[in-house]
């Protein structure tokens, strides 16, 4: 395996900083696998579409590689709240995007996200985004009783480990909390496949729009290539 360096960019979380990455690059000996992205997501890489990398900034090391040890955690008081008043909806687990996501994908980056990469919205670009040539990426899909699409989310499915890619829901139901919902259905889904952990991506506290990810305890993130654990929860 090689690594590659980009050259620097701005940043798309702090304004202040120029981004640049380290890539991974395989010549097919071994080829890329779930097993092998899994050994890097361990080390702190990500994927976009067949694109496995990791920050590699000159003057900032803020992203942090957050997982979630799954076989500890059991929710929050807050959290069983959130439990219990989704427990109308059905979650199903899929290998491609439905007819009726890509209404719900830009209904969300349109309400929620027109400061991001992805406004103005594409959903063939995204699905492409999530695709991966050398892995299955899978959708978790829920419907409420009326088998309206209400939310989804893209991961990666590994050998010990989830992770979360992406998710947008309907944001008219603010009420119902569906972003946590859906990492507590994600470490519920670990659970029940043995798995230990549910990766959250990169976790920079200086943006406040990450800082959700840190409600869900016991979690380890990766600081100076070693993983460190964070076990009392903030209040909720």
């Amino acid at each position: 395996m090689q690594f590659g360096v980009t050259r620097e960019s701005q940043c798309g979380y702090l304004d202040e900083q120029q981004e640049r990455l380290l890539v991974a690059v395989t010549d097919g000996n071994p080829p890329m696998s779930a097993a092998l992205y899994e050994h890097l997501l361990s080390h702190g890489f990500r994927r976009s579409h067949n694109d496995v990398y990791r920050p590699y900034c000159r003057f900032c090391q803020a992203c942090e590689s957050l997982r979630v040890l799954a076989d500890e955690f059991a929710p929050s008081r807050n959290q069983r709240q959130v439990i219990s008043k989704n427990r109308d909806l059905t979650r199903k687990l899929v290998t491609e995007p439905g007819e009726d996501y890509a209404a719900l994908f830009c209904d969300f980056i349109e309400q929620r996200h027109k400061d991001g990469a992805m406004y103005p919205p594409d959903p063939d670009s995204f699905w492409q985004w999530c695709a991966c040539d050398w892995m299955q990426t899978q959708f978790v899909e829920w419907r409420d009783r009326d088998d309206q699409l209400v939310m989804v989310s893209v991961i990666d499915n590994l050998p010990n480990a989830l992770s979360a890619m992406y998710t947008f829901f309907d944001a008219a139901l603010a009420k119902r909390s569906l972003g946590t919902y859906s990492i507590l259905q994600l470490i519920e889904l670990c659970q029940q496949q043995n798995k230990a952990y549910l990766y959250l991506g990169y976790q920079i506290d200086a943006c406040n729009k990450m800082n959700y990810k840190a409600r869900f305890t016991p979690n380890e993130r990766l600081i100076g290539n070693q993983w460190k654990k964070a076990v009392k929860s903030p209040t909720l």
